[in-house]
């Protein structure tokens, strides 16, 4: 890797699935949709007009693994303001092309799309990013969880608030807050804000619950550029039945502007016994 290629570009770009961008065995999510994303602007944004992508809605249908993969896309609609794409991840199981996700997309010029700012949730209370704790503060040998590839890609530091879990002492209310960004010093841009929805961990092990919670679909809405420095994530969720998890995501980035939100359903494995 050059010095001027940072670890997301390069994921991005590579013919296969990177095993540092994964959780267990499976490839992250919001590695996917990002991957999808890039895809599909050079079809959509062909005159330059649509940049950006807006909103992204994506069925994940089965876990992708480190490997190689192939992306479909086609442009559906293409508009005066937006142009509206889809595109799926493909990967070859004992000869057989099996889909891991499909998304819809639609692209515009963000730019021209978040200005003026009419109304927009605040950010919560939260302490500086040298005030919070990052998964090195976590004595081993106390850990709740084992710390997931993917989280040597990113420098994230969680509220203490909303961080007993990692010590088995779950809030149980259901709410994470940290600061993130990338540890190799890439500034965030529209892509990665795709990626940083998806980037900590289930907002399920502050309810107790520490085993894998997939997605199941997941709708991002990308709002503004980020300034530059650390992003401020919240995860809430406020539905839970049976196994199925509703999990929503806000990112403000370093001005205190909201530059992203999403909302997915997950399913969590629950043991009732």
């Amino acid at each position: 890797m050059s010095e001027t290629t940072f670890e997301f570009d390069a994921a991005l770009a590579a013919p296969e699935l990177l095993e540092g961008w994964t959780i267990g065995s499976a490839v992250n999510g919001g590695i996917l949709m990002a991957r999808l994303a890039s895809a599909l602007r050079p079809v959509l944004d062909g005159d330059g007009r649509h940049p950006h992508c807006l909103v992204l809605s994506a069925h994940f249908l089965s876990a992708a693994q480190a490997g190689g993969y192939a992306v479909r896309t086609e442009a559906v609609r293409s508009g005066r303001t937006v142009s509206t794409g889809q595109a799926s991840l493909t990967q070859q199981v004992d000869g057989v092309a099996v889909e891991r996700i499909r998304a819809l997309a639609t692209f515009g010029d963000l730019v021209a799309l978040s200005e003026p700012m009419r109304r927009q949730s605040e950010p919560p209370p939260m302490p500086a990013p040298e005030e919070c704790l990052g998964f090195e503060d976590v004595p081993a040998e106390g850990a709740a969880v084992a710390m997931p590839p993917i989280l040597e890609r990113v420098d994230l530091r969680f509220d203490p608030a909303t961080a007993m879990w990692a010590v088995g002492q779950p809030s149980r209310q259901g709410r994470l807050r940290a600061w993130i960004r990338f540890r190799d010093g890439r500034e965030p841009d529209p892509l990665a804000l795709l990626f940083f929805l998806d980037a900590l961990p289930p907002v399920a092990f502050d309810l107790g619950l520490l085993g894998w919670a997939p997605t199941l679909e997941l709708t991002a809405h990308v709002r503004a550029v980020p300034a530059p420095g650390w992003l401020l994530v919240e995860l809430a969720t406020e539905n839970f039945s049976a196994t199925l998890l509703e999990e929503d995501a806000r990112i403000w980035d370093s001005s205190g502007r909201l530059v992203a939100q999403s909302r997915q359903l997950a399913a969590v494995r629950v043991d009732d016994s």
